[in-house]
């Protein structure tokens, strides 16, 4: 079974150093705004020392008003409102500061985090922040180019922390999808393994329990012969093996696909293990070998075909083949019958299987009147037959004996003529 490829999560997607740094960033938040508000510290210390505004309280605002936004993204609103706080005694006290632009960095934090109702709440306090710095300070020279200017930066602040959160959330949906087809491919890749479990057990179940019961009963006639004719002894014994080896035949061929040869030697020139032979799987045309195999044991068998054939499709054939020999080997173990008859009815397009045997009809139940221990016989026929959409009955005949009978709607076109598909019908398995 080929193994699906694993789909990778965008975190696990490699993006060079850019992507390096955004995992750093979100792993140590703390650490990383610590360096920035250190490195924006030193730069609004050297403004400070050559403005006319150097000394102790300015000092000490600065380096609070800066300080802060380390904690930024743990405590974004509070960062906010702490630096809004010391921006407002700094605009009692009369000097301006680089450090302002701190404000900016707390409102984008704010709104790459928080709600939009909260960053929209915050711009507003800073948008009065800038009317009121534009007024007193005049940093573009007139009061209305300072405020110009001003609100052009807390949009701009406000918008680039709106896109950040949306590109996080963005981000936070394909990881979620990533994972999400993560667990589907593994749910297929189990409901794929689970099935073909099932496909080769129903397989085995066919090939092993018709070929042993055909092993068994020959090699009971045997030990009964061989005291009053060895030779028929000898002969029953080579029936034996001839199934034996027909039975080990059928589970190489079906094991070796299973197999996957590394040698080095046995390798094919593309590089892949080289493929069995396989011979094709059996169908109806095979049933007259199947049927000369049941005869060996005892078995009276006989095999009939009503209506002009079409062709079934090798998945139909199969089923046929399968159906016919698990009702003969049923017929063979458990009915204690002495005829057996085969009817194949075509019927386009519809396809009609009939065994009947000649044992009583309570031949499935031992002497105690209990059901036997439940097997998987019928409910392998009845996994194929509803694989074409068709239905099963299997149980005491209305003239004695057991009979089974299954019929199978094949997509088969019409001998001649143009391709028709038969409509389903209602219905299901009956047993």
């Amino acid at each position: 079974m080929t193994e699906l490829p694993r789909v990778p999560r965008p975190e696990e997607i490699p993006g060079g150093l850019f992507a390096s740094g955004r995992r750093v960033v979100r792993t140590h938040p703390l650490a990383t705004d610590a360096l920035v508000a250190a490195v924006l510290l030193a730069l609004s210390t050297v403004w400070l020392a050559g403005s006319g505004f150097a000394s102790p309280r300015t000092i000490v605002v600065q380096t609070a008003l800066i300080a802060s936004i380390a904690a930024r993204r743990i405590w974004p609103s509070a960062v906010f409102l702490l630096t809004s706080a010391i921006a407002f005694g700094q605009w009692l006290l009369g000097f301006p500061l680089l450090g302002d632009a701190v404000l900016l960095v707390a409102l984008y934090t704010v709104a790459a985090h928080q709600s939009r109702l909260r960053a929209v709440a915050a711009a507003g306090l800073l948008e009065a922040g800038a009317v009121m710095a534009a007024v007193k300070w005049e940093p573009a020279g007139t009061p209305e180019r300072s405020l110009l200017f001003l609100t052009a930066t807390v949009v701009a602040a406000l918008f680039t922390g709106l896109t950040a959160a949306s590109g996080s959330r963005y981000l936070a949906w394909m990881d979620e999808r990533a994972r999400r087809l993560e667990i589907e491919r593994d749910q297929q890749a189990e409901l794929a393994a689970a099935a073909e479990r099932t496909r080769i057990a129903r397989e085995l179940h066919d090939i092993v329990s018709h070929s042993l019961s055909v092993v068994i009963t020959l090699a009971d006639a045997a030990a009964i012969v061989s005291r009053a004719d060895p030779g028929q002894g000898a002969e029953a014994m080579t029936e034996v093996s001839e199934a034996g080896r027909r039975a080990l035949a059928d589970m190489r061929a079906m094991l070796g696909v299973l197999r996957t040869d590394k040698s080095p030697g046995l390798a094919s020139p593309s590089g892949l293990a080289p493929s069995p032979e396989l011979a094709p799987q059996p169908g109806v045309a095979e049933l007259g070998t199947l049927v000369e195999q049941i005869r060996a044991t005892g078995l009276a068998a006989e095999v009939a075909v009503e209506g002009p054939s079409f062709p079934l499709g090798a998945a139909a054939e199969l089923t046929v083949y399968r159906i016919v020999q698990e009702a003969l080997t049923n017929a063979l173990r458990h009915a204690g019958a002495r005829r057996a008859l085969v009817t194949i009815t075509y019927d386009h397009p519809e396809v009609r299987v009939r065994v009947a045997d000649d044992g009583p009809a309570s031949g499935q139940l031992p002497a105690s009147g209990q059901l036997r221990a439940p097997g998987h016989g019928l409910d392998g026929m009845r996994e194929r037959v509803a694989l074409h959409g068709g239905t099963l009955r299997a149980g005491p005949a209305a003239g004695g004996g057991w009979l089974v009978e299954a019929i199978l709607r094949t997509a088969a076109p019409r001998p001649g003529g143009v391709s028709r598909t038969a409509a389903p019908r209602p219905g299901g398995v009956a047993a």
